[in-house]
């Protein structure tokens, strides 16, 4: 068999060396527009930031060592631009040489990924606007940078790429600003999360601006300011970061279908509607797994999994792939990470689900152990069903560990009670005796079992708290002007209050509050809420 894969990078290698693996009869041909095969684009901030210290380390296989790794052939440097579905054909460019080359099939595959939008402003060309999806875009800004001619920069867009490209140019003393058209920074965030990470940015001198444009990139033959539907900024560089947009136009009236955003329409087995052609990576269009609805993930992790499962599909065997979660992780300052997977609360509403939530602050390892911190956990269920929605992490450790088993139980269609109990490791450099994600589902019971009454911290950023009398339930007194209780002291019924009062406890985490509520009950208060988070995830509103 003849397999031509169009691409490079993570799904088009991983099919080739997949099907060279499994049955080295095959003719496997790939094709790629860059001068590199494969390269580590997920590692490209850090290059900039000088953590990855060498380039080469960049560059995860080179076009000769491949080959000679898998048998596999590959044209660099060669466009594909046409496609003859009926003579079973593509037509390429050597863009070295600028002719004309055609490849023959016996199967395709359209692993062509997405490449940065370039938006038609005023200024986009000139010299010190970068993009970040190559190594030579990393290359070429940690060489300006280093050679002292950065001092400035506004990063276009608060995605993943683009706070971890901020926080690496911080690293190497640049100031950094950051320039977001949405109303909050993080998308896949909750807003209550996205704007806790916005303030520890701003604390570290990173700015985001959100609900702001781009309107033009200003300078007389290098960048020298940004106007923007704010303000103006001085700036030496510009990082855009606004997001890609699939390599697929080659496929315009080949009858390919493809999807309204220009992904290639696929099914579980990565088939096209052409029998003969299959897609994958961030060309394609995949489902989430929770909701069935179609979902683009542009990630290298999608990617490799989706290509040895369609290479093996190819191949002759018959795997369906199950689809995304919506799973990131995040390294936005040297000690806040980012991670979250599934459906956000506001996502659970829209596609129809009755989710509850709970917002925990819990130690991250043994409280006595070195190095110990918090991770700040926002964990969604199913009312109805109590069926794993969801999960949001904040914190200076390992956050993907407590991602990572969320996305175990999603996959397998668990409910709240299949992580209740779960014999988790324990170490105390490794995390807590009940583990931080099993503490948020007891918590998460308490509450759907109405024995923890709370405020969550969206609800009390819109107003909720309103009518209520703050109670400081601080380990020792911390909110300024509120009047406090310390929990030993809690024998019976508040003194100045009645039984009816409506009562908000704030303590650090949640957890003492909780505790002082349960012995308020007890004793007949019949309105105690617990502002959910504590004072250390939200900002306490002054004059309670």
């Amino acid at each position: 068999m003849k397999v031509v894969i169009v691409g490079g990078v993570a799904a088009g290698t991983k099919v080739a060396a997949k099907l060279k693996r499994e049955n080295r009869d095959h003719e496997v041909i790939i094709l790629t527009k860059s001068k590199e095969i494969s390269y580590a684009g997920c590692g490209l901030p850090y290059y900039v930031g000088n953590i990855i210290k060498d380039k080469a380390q960049l560059i995860v296989n080179i076009p000769e060592k491949f080959s000679k790794l898998t048998g596999a052939q590959v044209f660099t440097e060669t466009e594909v631009v046409g496609l003859d579905r009926e003579n079973k054909s593509v037509k390429a460019i050597d863009l070295k040489t600028n002719e004309e080359v055609t490849f023959s099939y016996d199967k395709l595959v359209i692993a062509t990924g997405a490449s940065p939008v370039k938006p038609p402003i005023e200024g986009i060309d000139l010299p010190g606007v970068y993009f970040m999806r190559t190594p030579e875009d990393a290359i070429n800004l940690r060489a300006d940078i280093e050679a002292g001619k950065i001092k400035r920069a506004a990063v276009i867009g608060a995605g993943y790429i683009g706070l971890e490209v901020a926080e690496n140019m911080a690293l190497q003393g640049v100031k950094v600003s950051v320039i977001e058209m949405a109303q909050n920074i993080l998308t896949g965030f909750d807003k209550e999360f996205a704007e806790y990470a916005e303030n520890k940015l701003a604390d570290h001198g990173i700015m985001a601006f959100t609900g702001t444009k781009l309107e033009a990139i200003l300078g007389e033959g290098k960048v020298e300011k940004i106007q923007t539907s704010r303000r103006a900024m001085k700036v030496d560089a510009v990082i855009m970061s606004v997001g890609i947009r699939p390599n697929t136009t080659f496929l315009a009236d080949t009858g390919i279908e493809l999807m309204p955003n220009g992904t290639v329409k696929i099914n579980e087995y990565f088939e096209t509607n052409d029998a003969d052609i299959y897609s994958a990576g961030d060309c394609a269009m995949v489902k989430n797994v929770l909701t069935g609805a179609p979902t683009w993930s542009p990630m290298g992790s999608s990617a490799n999994i989706e290509g040895r499962i369609l290479a093996q599909n190819i191949n002759g065997k018959r795997i369906a792939y199950r689809g995304v979660v919506g799973t990131a992780v995040a390294k936005l300052l040297p000690n806040l990470n980012v991670g979250r997977t599934g459906l956000t609360e506001v996502a659970a509403k829209e596609a129809g689900f009755n989710p509850i939530s709970v917002v925990t602050v819990v130690d991250d390892k043994a409280h006595y152990y070195v190095g110990a911190s918090n991770f700040m956990i926002k964990l969604i269920v199913d009312r109805d069903s109590l069926k794993v929605l969801g999960v949001q992490v904040i914190g200076a450790g390992a956050v993907d560990k407590v991602v990572d088993v969320v996305v175990t139980a999603m996959s397998m269609g668990a409910t709240l009670h299949d992580l209740e109990d779960l014999d988790l490791a324990y170490a105390p450099p490794f995390s807590t005796a009940i583990h931080p994600l099993v503490h948020t589902v007891n918590v998460l019971f308490n509450k759907i079992n109405g024995n923890y009454e709370t405020i969550t911290p969206a609800e009390y950023a819109t107003g909720a708290d309103e009518g209520y009398k703050v109670i400081d339930a601080c380990l020792v007194p911390s909110i300024e002007g509120a009047p406090y209780v310390d929990l030993p002291t809690v024998n019976g019924p508040l003194d100045g209050y009645t039984k009816d009062d409506k009562i908000l406890l704030i303590c650090n985490k949640g957890k003492r509050a909780y505790m002082v509520q349960n012995r308020l009950k007890y004793y007949g208060h019949t309105n105690v809420k617990v502002l959910e988070g504590g004072n250390l995830f939200n900002t306490i509103k002054e004059n309670n």
